[in-house]
């Protein structure tokens, strides 16, 4: 139980620091690289930086390569849509869409893991929906797909759900593997969507163009790691539900970052949609406290 207290305040941690994430893809973006070459940018540096120690030898494969590969598509395919979404609609479009992830997670949870539905996680979701829901501006918009980035973005929270279900599931892995497989996997999906839709995700430039910005995905990879590592090995610990339910926190700091320093709105109805997203957060943690 002090474990998952432990993954779960690390979740929120982890989150928060996703709602950063925006920045430096568009930092990116604004240095030529558009459409999906920005998120690109990072899955090399960080793989750039792991690969040496996934070849050293010191740690062990402790899980079987297909279930990690499918972990890693999931997971790694959630981020790389995500990257993908925040620069081709607003970010907080982007945060709101993926962030039905809760209602994807609990329904995986309930129907395939046999969770029950208990009384405080239906408040915590009601909470986390309604802060949704308000900052979306009831009456005035719908929480519905508009344009490419919108689709990518809600495509992307039921491929994190998924991939949050795997990798409960497979259990035996390490978190340095984990990470290792998501990397990879935002790699592989990355480069067969920019095959796949290159008007959507190339953009029109050239691996010419992107190869200058190698070196700054390697620097911002040393931000993306450690953000890996709160997300990661939280979500082998915690089932989908309640991961989609804590890593909310994401949707907080991006939405008031947004704000801050892209100009987008933030008024009565962010300020309302927030604190009853920190309210869900809390009714979940503290709805299932460690024992002594």
């Amino acid at each position: 139980m002090r474990s998952e207290f432990s993954a779960s305040i690390g979740l929120v941690i982890g989150g928060a620091l996703w709602g950063l994430i925006w920045l430096p893809l568009r930092y990116l973006e604004g240095i030529g690289l558009p459409g999906a070459w920005s998120g690109l940018a990072l899955y090399v540096g960080a793989a750039v930086v792991i690969l040496p120690f996934w070849l050293s030898g010191r740690f062990g494969v402790t899980a079987s390569l297909r279930s990690l590969a499918i972990c890693g598509l999931f997971l790694g395919g959630a981020f790389s849509l995500y990257a993908s979404s925040l620069l081709l609609t607003d970010v907080v479009r982007a945060l709101l869409l993926f962030y039905l992830t809760p209602i994807w997670g609990t329904a995986l949870g309930v129907f395939v893991l046999g969770e029950a539905l208990t009384r405080t996680r239906v408040i915590a979701l009601l909470m986390a929906m309604g802060g949704l829901l308000v900052v979306l501006g009831i009456g005035e918009t719908a929480p519905l797909p508009r344009n490419a980035g919108d689709w990518l973005a809600l495509l992307s929270g039921m491929c994190w759900a998924i991939g949050s279900l795997k990798i409960y599931q497979l259990g035996s892995a390490n978190t340095f593997e984990q990470i290792v497989a998501f990397v990879f996997g935002s790699l592989v999906v990355t480069l067969a969507a920019m095959v796949i839709a290159p008007d959507v995700f190339v953009a029109g430039t050239s691996l010419i163009t992107a190869l200058p910005a190698l070196p700054w995905g390697i620097l911002m990879s040393l931000y993306v790691l450690p953000m890996l590592v709160l997300t990661v090995w939280p979500a082998s610990l915690l089932t989908p539900g309640r991961v989609g339910i804590l890593l909310m926190s994401d949707l907080l700091v991006g939405v008031i970052s947004a704000a801050l320093f892209a100009g987008e709105p933030f008024g009565w109805r962010e300020a309302v949609g927030s604190l009853l997203i920190i309210g869900a957060a809390v009714v979940e943690v503290l709805g299932k406290r460690p024992t002594v």
